[in-house]
C-alpha cells in the first residue's frame, strides 16, 4: 500500500477576474482525467442546496475548476455544464483545448500569422493559441510547448489558409493538425507554479510523439489490475495488406504496398503519410503497420482499472506512455506493451481510489528510426 489516502480537493476560480470562488468544493463522486490529442474531462455532482445558495462558485463558461491531490494539481479545466439530475446537480468540465471549440478565426489567417507554406504543425498550433488569447477577455493564460517537428503543412501550390469568411473553428483546426499518422501529439496539463501562488496551464506538445516506454512500471492481474478486462476479438483493425501513401499528388504520389497471403479474407488499410518523401521509409512504415495489424484480430486489452500501488503509483505515468500490461484470467492470457491514450481518476470509488486507463497496442509505433 502507498499509505493513507488524502482526499482530493476541488477548487474553482473566476476566469476573467482570477478571484477564487471555492477552495474545497464538496463534489460527490468526481471523475477526471486527461486524453491524448483531446481536452480530457471532469464530471461530478453537487447538492442542490449548495448550488442554489451560491451558484457563482461554478458559473458555466466562466469558471476554472481544478483538482488537487496530495498538494499537487492533477487536473484543470473549464466548467461547461451544470444541470439538475435526479436529486443533485450534475457538473461537467473539460480542459484547456475545449475552449477553442468556442472560438473562431474572425480576423483572417490567425490575425495575419498565415497563410502557411511548409509550416511546422507545432508552430501553427502555437499561432492558433496566440491568436485566440490575444483577444480581449480571451486569455486563459495557457502556454504551449516550444516543441518543433518535421511534420509540415501547406505547399507553394496549396498553402494552408484560415479564411475569415469560412468562419473556421479554432478547435477543429487543432484537431486537423494532430489527426494524421505523422503529426504531433498534444495533451493538456495543469500544475501549481513553484511558489504555489498561481496555476500553470499548459499544452504539452510531443514529436514524434508524447510519452516514453516505461520499463519501471507495470500493470498486472493480482497486483494492481482490479477488474477483468474483456477478451475482445475484433476484425475492424485487421489487415494483411497495407498501402503507405507518401508525398506527391495524383499519379505522381509515392506509394509502397506491404502484403501477404495467410489463408484469411483479404483486408486492406491505407496509411496516409503525405510528408514522407523516401521510398525506403514508406516501405518500412508499411511493413511495420502490416505486422501490427496482422496481430490485432486476437483481442488486445483496451481498458483496465487499476489501484494506486508502489508498482505504478498514481501520477507516475502520463498520457502517451507505453506500459507493460499482463492480464491472466479464466478466459485470456495477455502480455504486451500498451500505450496510455487516456486516464480517468475515481478518488471516491468503492473500495478506494482507482484509475481507469484507456489503452491501445504500442507496437504500432517504434521509438526513433523511421
Amino acid at each position: 500500500m502507498t499509505g493513507p489516502h488524502i482526499p482530493d480537493r476541488i477548487l474553482t476560480q473566476n476566469i476573467v477576474t482570477g478571484a477564487w470562488l471555492a477552495t474545497a468544493l464538496p463534489v460527490i463522486e468526481p471523475e477526471y482525467g486527461d486524453e491524448l490529442c483531446g481536452p480530457g474531462s471532469f464530471t461530478g455532482r453537487l447538492s442542490p442546496r449548495l448550488y442554489s445558495s451560491n451558484p457563482n462558485v461554478v458559473d458555466p463558461g466562466n469558471t476554472f475548476l481544478f483538482v488537487e491531490s496530495a498538494g499537487q494539481l492533477q487536473w484543470g479545466g473549464i466548467v461547461w455544464d451544470i444541470r439538475a439530475s435526479g436529486s443533485d446537480y450534475a457538473i461537467e468540465a473539460a480542459s484547456w483545448s475545449s475552449y477553442l471549440q468556442h472560438r473562431y478565426d474572425l480576423d483572417d489567417e490567425h490575425g495575419g500569422r498565415g497563410p502557411y507554406t511548409y509550416a511546422d504543425r507545432c508552430q501553427v498550433i502555437r499561432n492558433i493559441w496566440a491568436y485566440a488569447q490575444s483577444a480581449a477577455d480571451g486569455d486563459l493564460g495557457v502556454t504551449v510547448d516550444a516543441t518543433t517537428s518535421t511534420s509540415t503543412i501547406g505547399t507553394p501550390a496549396d498553402p494552408y489558409q484560415s479564411n475569415w469568411w469560412e468562419t473556421p473553428c479554432l478547435g477543429d483546426q487543432i484537431d486537423d493538425l494532430v489527426s494524421g499518422d505523422s503529426t504531433p501529439d498534444y495533451t493538456c496539463s495543469t500544475a501549481w507554479n513553484t511558489a504555489k501562488t498561481g496555476v500553470v496551464k499548459r499544452i504539452r506538445l510531443g514529436w514524434p510523439r508524447l510519452g516514453a516506454r516505461r520499463t519501471d512500471l507495470s500493470f498486472a492481474s493480482g497486483v494492481n489490475i482490479i477488474d477483468e478486462p474483456e477478451d475482445a476479438l475484433t476484425g475492424d483493425d485487421y489487415a494483411q495488406v497495407v498501402v503507405a501513401a507518401g508525398a506527391g499528388e495524383g499519379r505522381s504520389r509515392l506509394r509502397q504496398t506491404s502484403a501477404v497471403r495467410n489463408g484469411r479474407l483479404r483486408m486492406e488499410y491505407v496509411l496516409d503519410l503525405p510528408d514522407v518523401n523516401g521510398i525506403d521509409i514508406l516501405r518500412a512504415r508499411a511493413d511495420r503497420e502490416r505486422t501490427w495489424r496482422q496481430t490485432t484480430v486476437r483481442g488486445s486489452v483496451d481498458q483496465i482499472t487499476v489501484r494506486d500501488t508502489p508498482s505504478a503509483p498514481f501520477g507516475s505515468y502520463q498520457v502517451g506512455d507505453d506500459v507493460m500490461v499482463r492480464v491472466n484470467n479464466p478466459w485470456t492470457s495477455y502480455a504486451g506493451w500498451c500505450r496510455i491514450t487516456g486516464w480517468t481518476r475515481k478518488p471516491q470509488a468503492q473500495g478506494g481510489p482507482q484509475t481507469v486507463l484507456s489503452l491501445k497496442p504500442a507496437d504500432s509505433y517504434q521509438y526513433g528510426g523511421v
